[in-house]
């Protein structure tokens, strides 16, 4: 049996992986809202958007105004996504706690969505970096490798490449890196010899994993991933969301489901899933006539669930 750590973070990404691949644009209003009910049901890390040209991705045109909104509320973690130095620079600026650099290890899949080799992505990485510390900012930079275990446009994905890649992030500056299913190819064994060889390579700069449920087998491949002792999940609100690029990509795993999940294993998230089922059915609302996914919506907690376990 293996041993699993006391407590873990859900990293909700909903706002910007989510609502990035959804035909719904939000106002600013709602998702600050969210926001704030999601830090009130005890998530204390947010990736609220990503700074990206507002004519390529219009449904996160306000994520400076959501990340200093977010910056408001006391010991909330508030991470943006940057594909580039510009992006970062403005991050930067505004002292985001983390930027996410997303790196492909599929090469196809890397110059679909970022217009740039893998190799091209590392070296932005050392200019953003070489920024970031001209600029004595605090902000953190966490390197991410997607489609690590395979990419509906390129096929197979070599896991050495994706190890090479994440060395390669490490070199360039980046203060941390993580791995991410961006199509949902993954299955548990495939994570855990992935995730053991990434713990050897980069240790406890290793922090986090990202896993898409295409095919249900995301809370599969978390579970994975905890028996190694990570301690970090991206999860995304019902559900929602998927990648631009890859076509067929569902959203992550549920972060209701997830938490509820990791609860009832008696790992520790600070959350309160009777608040986050209330804000899922908010958001469900909000979103009313999108594709939303999960199990833990439709079937509620169990009787058997302890009140002290949320």
């Amino acid at each position: 049996m293996p041993t699993f750590p006391s407590s873990a973070v859900v990293r909700e990404v909903g706002l910007r992986d989510g609502l990035q691949s959804i035909q719904t644009i939000l106002p600013t209003p709602l998702k600050q809202e969210w926001i704030r009910l999601a830090y009130a049901a005890g998530q204390r890390e947010i990736e609220v958007g990503s700074f990206v040209p507002a004519r390529l991705l219009p449904q996160l045109a306000d994520t400076a105004e959501l990340l200093a909104y977010a910056q408001t509320l006391p010991g909330l973690r508030a991470s943006v996504l940057v594909p580039n130095l510009r992006g970062a620079e403005s991050a930067i600026a505004q002292a985001a706690h983390l930027m996410i650099v997303p790196l492909s290890a599929s090469h196809a899949h890397s110059l679909a969505n970022l217009r740039q080799t893998p190799d091209e992505v590392v070296a932005e990485v050392a200019r953003i970096r070489a920024a970031r510390d001209a600029a004595g900012s605090k902000t953190l930079i966490e390197g991410g490798v997607g489609t690590a275990f395979g990419c509906t446009l390129q096929g197979r994905v070599e896991p050495a490449e994706v190890l090479r890649l994440m060395q390669a992030l490490l070199d360039a500056g980046a203060d941390r890196v993580s791995i991410a299913d961006t199509v949902g190819y993954a299955d548990p064994r495939q994570v855990s010899e992935l995730f053991e060889q990434a713990l050897k390579i980069a240790g406890d700069r290793f922090c986090c994993g990202h896993f898409h449920d295409t095919r249900g087998l995301a809370l599969a491949n978390v579970y994975a991933a905890l028996s190694l002792g990570v301690q970090r999940f991206d999860a995304s609100l019902a559900g929602i969301g998927g990648c631009p690029h890859a076509p067929g990509a569902s959203g992550n795993a549920a972060t209701e489901d997830l938490a509820y999940m990791l609860a009832s294993m008696r790992v520790d998230t600070g959350i309160d899933l009777r608040q986050l089922l209330k804000l899922r059915a908010q958001v469900s609302e909000w979103l009313a006539g999108e594709t939303t996914h999960g199990a833990l919506w439709r079937a509620g907690l169990p009787k058997t669930f302890s009140e002290t376990t949320a």
